[in-house]
């Protein structure tokens, strides 16, 4: 319960943050013609030419080989060395259950909600090799990855080896800006960073999500967009989608 109490605070702080400063929450049309430059080195140069964007400190994740950098838009009124807090959804101090023994907010994935956060890098130490999960900027709203401490479920450790994003990443309501007016949808990356899913249908924008622990699934609420107009209304249809997370490259309506 602690737990849960600690978690909906920090969701409560980042809703309160996203809309106090709504304005910065978006991507123009123009900042969206940059493109990242995926060559090898994690010194390599930032070459954004539409969009200001700082990295912030490497993420370590559960594949000792692989970290994550993610890169945030400076809005017009802020320092170019702005450090973002990323958090953790890890819980030292909750109590070990005999079923539900797992610290995170689902077993084995950590999560960083995003802020003005517009890519994340993928290092790969072996190859020495800085990639990126989009080439576009995006508009993140909660990155999902295999998180540092061991979690168990059911008394069995959990290993995670895939990243999965929830995103805006087109103008679907043609107002010329990227922001959480747009559909809202959630892509699946292998640990390598070779494979990219999109795992909603098309016409369908994510709302919210929750886990289902004795069944090691994620299950998403998601409004479809039936008129096909780009906005979406309370009035359109909500349906229920399954991720299991020992396949999660298929998602799975039920609803």
């Amino acid at each position: 319960m602690k737990y849960l109490i600690n978690f909906i605070f920090l969701i409560g702080v980042f809703s309160c943050k996203q809309q106090k400063d709504a304005k910065e929450q978006s991507i123009s049309l123009r900042e969206t013609t940059a493109t990242f430059d995926t060559s090898s080195g994690i010194s390599s140069s930032n070459n954004f030419t539409q969009l200001n964007t700082t990295p912030n400190d490497l993420v370590l994740t559960g594949n000792d080989k692989i970290r994550l950098l993610p890169i945030y838009k400076i809005p017009p009124s802020h320092d170019k060395n702005i450090l973002y807090d990323q958090g953790t959804s890890f819980d030292n101090e909750k109590e070990i259950l005999k079923e539900d023994d797992y610290r995170y907010y689902m077993p084995g994935i950590d999560i960083i909600k995003g802020y003005n956060l517009v890519n994340i890098g993928h290092y790969n130490s072996d190859k020495g090799l800085l990639s990126y999960f989009f080439k576009k900027p995006v508009l993140v709203r909660t990155l999902y990855f295999p998180g540092v401490h061991k979690d168990s479920l059911g008394k069995k450790e959990v290993n995670r080896n895939f990243f999965l994003v929830s995103v805006y990443n087109e103008d679907t309501n043609h107002d010329s800006l990227i922001n959480n007016k747009d559909y809202r949808r959630l892509f699946y990356f292998d640990i390598l960073n070779e494979t990219q899913i999109s795992l909603l249908p098309t016409d369908y924008s994510a709302i919210r999500s929750s886990y289902d622990f004795k069944n090691d699934i994620m299950t998403i609420r998601a409004r479809k967009d039936e008129n096909k107009n780009g906005d979406l209304e309370k009035s359109e249809p909500i349906s229920i989608f399954l991720l299991d997370f020992k396949n999660p490259t298929i998602l799975k309506q039920v609803y």
